[in-house]
């Protein structure tokens, strides 16, 4: 035979070998994407191709005339790959710029399939035509039977595949994927300038004989099967198909097509060894032979494993670093989200969720396809980690350096709260401190101010009784006692910010609800009124709560004062109290322009105000008393159509309604 014969049938078999194994490992890897899809069937089409030439080469050799059923077979499922090659070829470039962002979802990704699948309808006359041949097939040239216009449409795919590479060349983020992609872009362009020769330019200088096809068609399937090569040494190093590190599953595979191929090894030596031994005798000893390497095998496979476990302890000691930079700073919730993001980039999984589980809980189950990681901190649960993997599972290295990272964890998140807790308490400290001071400025301020105040408006009031004071005097003396009146409210609200809450003398704080809600809706109405402003209560007949009178005073004033401010004319304010889930729950509503996102943060803060002529004291008074009765105070903004602001203080029942 000769040695083109034989290094054909060399290619050929890689040629159906390889697509194969990737077809395997896609198929095991399980991961539901568009680009792993039009990969598979690519690599189908390829093992179509080169597995039929493989087995009309075969034939060829075996008979002196093949089976008309045979080669009509091979003729059909060569034509069958080779027809479907360059469409799934530049989809799968297409799928890829779009995983890479260089290629946005929308009518351009729709023109390039148009370009990719069009020829394969427009073209079809063609395939029809071949696929009804009963003789004359050309397994060496099968696009000269498909015509020309096939043949553009083959080079032409290739040249923009190898265009596609060329891009990722220039966008790649590392040294190792720029060489990746230029190899890719390489064999491209040399399978393009190849079959651009073998079918427009050889043809014309009558350089194609059956001799020199078979060297050429050889030289284009080595160029065919280094991609696939490359992708074996290179899914490892940069995560391509984010298989990762499913290295089990790629030396499963490859174990599994060593096993194939040693038992057609055994096939072909005991056909060759016939006339020596009797096949079985052949087989018998090959299939034993196998047994000597154990010994080796097992001390190999055994070095490997210690390898991979202390990687895996270092891999995971490495990884503790940053995560315990993170906790030092005692934010628990930026650690979590550092730690999902951390673990997934570094055991390149999917995605991971860190749960953490109180005191009592019951541990959530797996959701779906993901495993879940227990944490224990003496015994006791304190959460799970949650991982989810690119494929059909994770690896066992993986699960291994998961089951080593979550005994190491809960070290991280004790101490992450540990020192949140400590940060916390310090920071209530400086506030409780500065509050302490503010509070004692402001009623030294509020003192001293006070007495001057009421001494100014007795003496401009004992003059407005005098009749014969200028009418012009009376007026500018009016607006002076206004100005004094809301002075001494600013004045009354600093010292309301400034005073503890009333908690009683020895007993437990307890208010009727409903009639401190009314007595201040009464208040304030006459100031609705001139405003323009409905002012409305809604209320249960009686409901007691474990809150000081003048406390809850305080908290609905501020709260309708401002809600009055915010309302325009016309609009409308609700004041309501009611029970809910064991609580005292006093709302107010009203329908203004709301609050703007950007100033969520900062309207509970002393001091804080968007009013011309406000204290900024007014929610914060309303957020210290709810604190101290053991409420909280929240609101919500906006209601309806971009407007409309609703403040709700949730307050312990008082005993007689508990």
């Amino acid at each position: 035979m000769h040695f083109y014969v034989y290094l054909r049938l060399v290619v050929l078999t890689a040629g159906t070998l390889l697509p194969f194994f990737w077809l395997v490992v896609i198929l095991g890897h399980r991961r539901q994407r568009n680009f792993e899809r039009i990969f598979f069937f690519l690599c189908l089409a390829m093992v179509f191709f080169f597995g039929a030439s493989l087995l009309a080469l075969n034939a060829q050799l075996y008979y002196s005339m093949i089976p008309p059923g045979l080669a009509a077979l091979a003729w059909t499922v060569l034509c069958l790959g080779l027809w479907f090659l360059p469409a799934l070829l530049l989809h799968l470039h297409v799928e890829y710029a779009q995983i890479r962002e260089l290629l946005r979802p929308g009518s351009w990704k729709r023109l390039w399939l148009v370009a990719a699948y069009g020829p394969v309808v427009l073209l079809w006359p063609k395939l029809y035509g071949a696929l009804r041949l009963r003789d004359g097939f050309s397994f060496l040239l099968p696009s000269n039977v498909l015509g020309l216009s096939f043949q553009l449409w083959l080079v032409s795919a290739l040249a923009l595949s190898a265009a596609w590479q060329w891009k990722f060349v220039r966008s790649a983020p590392d040294a190792d994927q720029k060489s990746f992609h230029r190899a890719l872009c390489s064999n491209l362009s040399l399978i393009a300038v190849w079959m651009a020769l073998l079918h427009f330019v050889f043809p014309r200088l009558g350089r194609v004989t059956e001799q020199n096809a078979e060297v050429y068609i050889t030289i284009v399937g080595l160029f065919a099967l280094a991609p696939l090569v490359a992708l074996i040494r290179n899914v490892q190093r940069f995560n391509f198909l984010q298989i990762g590190r499913q290295r089990n599953l790629i030396f499963a595979v490859f174990a599994a097509f060593v096993a194939l191929l040693y038992f057609s090894l055994i096939r072909r030596v005991s056909l060759w060894l016939e006339q020596y031994l009797p096949p079985e005798a052949t087989a018998a000893i090959l299939l034993f032979l196998p047994v000597v390497l154990f010994e080796p095998l097992q001390r190999l496979v055994g070095r490997i494993l210690r390898r991979t476990a202390h990687a895996e302890m270092d891999r995971t000691q490495r990884m503790m670093g940053p995560i315990l930079g993170v906790a030092r700073l005692g934010d628990f919730g930026r650690l979590r989200s550092f730690i999902e993001k951390w673990v997934g980039e570094q055991l390149q999984v999917a995605e991971v969720k860190l749960l953490p589980v109180a005191s009592g809980e019951p541990l959530p189950g797996p959701a779906g396809p993901d495993e879940s990681f227990v944490l224990r901190q003496s015994g006791n649960l304190i959460g799970t980690l949650r991982v989810k993997a690119h494929g059909a599972m994770l690896s066992g290295e993986t699960v291994a350096a998961l089951e080593f990272l979550c005994e190491q964890l809960p070290g991280a998140l004790d101490l992450c709260r540990l020192i949140e807790e400590k940060l916390q308490l310090e920071r209530e400290l400086a506030e409780r401190e500065r509050l302490a001071a503010l509070g004692q400025m402001a009623a030294s301020i509020s003192h001293n101010l006070k007495n001057p105040l009421g001494s100014m408006k007795t003496i401009l009031q004992v003059q407005l009784e005098n009749p014969e004071m200028p009418e012009s005097m009376r007026a500018e003396t009016k607006i002076i006692l206004d100005e004094i009146g809301r002075l001494s409210a600013k004045l009354n609200q600093l010292l309301q910010f400034s005073r503890p809450a009333v908690l009683g003398e020895g007993r437990p704080p307890k208010c009727n609800a409903s009639e401190v809600a009314r007595d201040v809706v009464g208040v304030l109405g006459p100031q609705a009124e001139r405003k323009g402003v409905a002012l409305e209560l809604h209320s249960a007949a009686a409901l007691n709560l474990a809150v000081a009178t003048e406390a809850l005073n305080d908290i609905l004033t501020n709260l309708v004062v401002n809600a009055l401010d915010a309302a325009a004319r016309g609009g409308h304010v609700d004041v309501g109290v009611s029970r809910k889930d064991g609580h005292g729950l006093v709302a107010v509503e009203d329908d203004g322009p709301g609050v703007p996102p950007e100033l969520r943060e900062r309207i509970l803060k002393p001091f804080f105000t968007t009013k011309t002529q406000g204290t900024g004291l007014g929610l914060a008074i309303v957020a210290r008393r709810a604190s101290d009765a053991g409420g909280k105070l929240e609101f919500e903004s906006p209601l309806n159509n971009g407007r409309g602001t609703r403040f709700v203080v949730w307050l312990p029942l008082g005993e007689e309604t508990r």
